[in-house]
């Protein structure tokens, strides 16, 4: 079987398959968004996007109907063989199985590692799998056709560059020493969302249960989303209301103020939460993951009450091959949508997420008076410049003038 893939104008890419097509094969094509076919060149037309071309080949590949070779990206490039492209494959997943490991073993967030693991995998893909042809004009040209092409915000150009940088550094053992060719994206300066007092009661009037009580957190804290959800039970000293976040943003540990007005309603849940524990235990199970590798030295640890999630899930996950069960605190999309529905349902009209929990407590902070430092070392900013954003709350003269309609 073969299949011909190849730009067609500006922003499309033409599929064509010269011996014909199955069934499969045409699925594979129509699986594609936005795909369109031209009957008068008889060619399949799909958006020249990274997403859509890397949707085609998966697609393809399932189909189990023929080998896929990229096409090099320098016309002076030989072709490869055909037979070669397993061995592409399999030497593309042996440099990302390889980045994972270093970054386990620096003790690098889950969510860092998935998006580092991404961003390498695109740019190595793209590059037709060979690693050890890169040079520092495919690392300028990617990053800059991420702003260009791509449009991406500076944040997400950043952390493709710091994957990459990762990537040449502690895989292949090469330091890039210029990217002054790479064209950034343009930085938007963007004033954070805030919602006023009023606002944020609305919307937690909107939830209840263990969502309301997680949203209560985030304002009542300034913690962010995964680091809520992170919490274990250890985690809360009533003794002295305080909370302690462990391995947040760049593996740091801090503590945070318990609201006092959570107390009642926090260990109340956690009475419910060992309940359910209790229940695991007695079904023979009961063991939760640990850091550093803990529960695997010992599940008795692992089965510990202190260590148990704050919000675990409401079922428990299963492991098919296995048939190890456990629970996982709640998935992150849960309250991402409950909070979502709740600011609807509430009638504010703000682009308002669970970050804006975060935002509105700095800004209310500084708002009642406490200093720029406090609230660094409660958001856990390392740089105070990061959270000198929050500052223009204080900037209220220009808010002062009245408007020459106002006089009329």
């Amino acid at each position: 079987m073969l299949v011909f893939i190849r730009p067609y104008q500006d922003s499309k890419i033409a599929v064509s398959f010269p011996n014909g097509f199955t069934p499969p094969m045409l699925n594979a094509v129509r699986a594609v968004q936005n795909r369109q076919w031209n009957n008068n060149q008889k060619i399949w037309l799909i958006p020249n996007t990274q997403k859509s071309i890397n949707l085609l080949l998966e697609n393809l590949y399932q189909t189990g109907l023929f080998n896929i070779t990229p096409l090099p990206q320098n016309p002076a490039e030989q072709k490869n063989p055909p037979e070669q492209s397993v061995q592409k494959k399999s030497g593309l997943q042996k440099e990302l199985n390889e980045l994972k490991r270093i970054l386990i073993t620096k003790h690098y967030s889950q969510h860092t590692i998935e998006c580092y693991t991404k961003w390498v995998k695109s740019f190595l893909s793209i590059y037709m799998f060979n690693s050890t042809l890169l040079t520092q004009n495919h690392i300028n040209s990617y990053l800059s056709n991420l702003a260009i092409k791509y449009h991406v915000s500076p944040s997400t150009q950043n952390q493709a560059m710091s994957a990459l940088l990762f990537y040449f550094r502690f895989v292949k053992h090469e330091d890039l020493e210029n990217l002054s060719e790479v064209i950034h994206a343009k930085h938007k300066k963007r004033a954070p969302v805030v919602l006023s007092k009023k606002e944020v009661l609305a919307v937690l009037n909107h939830l209840d249960g263990s969502k309301k009580l997680i949203a209560q957190l985030l304002y009542g804290t300034g913690m962010r989303l995964n680091e809520v959800l992170s919490l274990r039970i250890l985690d809360l000293d009533f003794e002295r209301n305080e909370i302690t976040i462990r391995y947040g943003k760049g593996g740091k540990d801090r503590r945070v103020m318990l609201p006092k007005l959570l107390v009642p309603k926090l260990k109340e849940h956690i009475k419910k939460v060992k309940a359910l524990h209790e229940k695991d235990l007695a079904d023979g199970f009961g063991a939760v993951i640990l850091r550093d590798g803990m529960d695997k030295r010992s599940q008795e640890t692992a089965k510990e009450f202190k260590w148990q999630w704050l919000f675990p899930q409401k079922n428990r996950w299963l492991n098919k091959a296995t048939g190890k069960q456990g629970r996982h605190h709640i998935d992150e999309s849960l309250m991402q949508k409950a909070v979502k529905t709740a600011v609807r349902e509430a009638g504010i009209i703000k682009n308002a997420t669970c970050h804006t929990f975060r935002h509105s407590f700095a800004t209310h902070l500084l708002e009642n008076g406490y200093d720029i430092r406090t609230v660094q070392e409660l958001l856990g900013h390392s740089d105070v410049r990061t959270t000198m954003i929050y500052t223009h709350v204080l900037n209220k003269k220009e808010m002062d003038v009245v408007s020459p309609l106002d006089e009329m």
